[in-house]
């Protein structure tokens, strides 16, 4: 039962940093991606995948979670996922990596909005209503409040879920995908770390 409270906790605040995040203002909180630098007490430095290098505190209240890579055939109708997707120039939504949510987070930041993996990057959180082998791989059709999509998942795309983690596991060279909020003195109050593990990078 804890496990599940701290992995729904834990996504919670993925969901939170879902909608509202993709250009963040300041004191708004941001997805940083990059690999650890070090380790001191609570305090994380990651140098960011955008350059520079920047130091995270993270309390003992922080959630930390890795990821395990699944099967695309192991997504089914009524599996509740998040995918982060390109739009092509024909308005049809490739994804670039599916999270498949365990049964505690189901709904959990459910919609349809802007990611920040580039121009026309998306997110949606939604049930899988069917999925269907198309020419480009799998296509699942979601749904979500307010909406649905179909989104193309080809077979080099990663799907993955979440594991437990612990500080143990966050250690120098480690790539991991933070949620946190800006502070003074260029340091930032994380809220969710998913780290590196067994070799597996997070790819959300």
């Amino acid at each position: 039962m804890a496990l599940r409270f701290k992995l729904a906790v834990s996504l919670v605040t993925l969901a939170f940093a879902g909608a509202a995040v993709a250009q963040s203002p300041a004191g708004k909180p941001e997805r940083i991606r990059g690999e650890i630098v070090s380790v001191s007490g609570d305090m994380l430095k990651v140098h960011r995948h955008s350059g520079d290098t920047v130091t995270i505190e993270v309390k003992n209240s922080v959630s930390v979670n890795a990821v395990k890579p699944i099967q695309l055939a192991d997504i089914k109708p009524g599996s509740y996922v998040g995918t982060a997707a390109m739009t092509g120039a024909d308005g049809k939504l490739t994804a670039r990596e599916v999270l498949v949510f365990p049964d505690a987070a189901r709904g959990m930041g459910e919609g349809h909005y802007a990611w920040d993996f580039g121009t026309n990057s998306t997110m949606t959180n939604a049930n899988v209503d069917s999925v269907v082998q198309g020419t480009s791989g799998r296509d699942l059709k979601l749904s979500y409040k307010g909406g649905n999509n179909v989104v193309t998942v080809p077979a080099n795309v990663p799907v993955v879920t979440l594991i437990p983690a612990t500080r143990a596991d966050l250690t120098a060279g480690k790539a991991v995908f933070v949620v946190a909020t800006p502070e003074a003195n260029d340091r930032y109050d994380g809220h969710v770390i998913v780290v590196e593990k067994d070799g597996v990078v997070p790819p959300m």
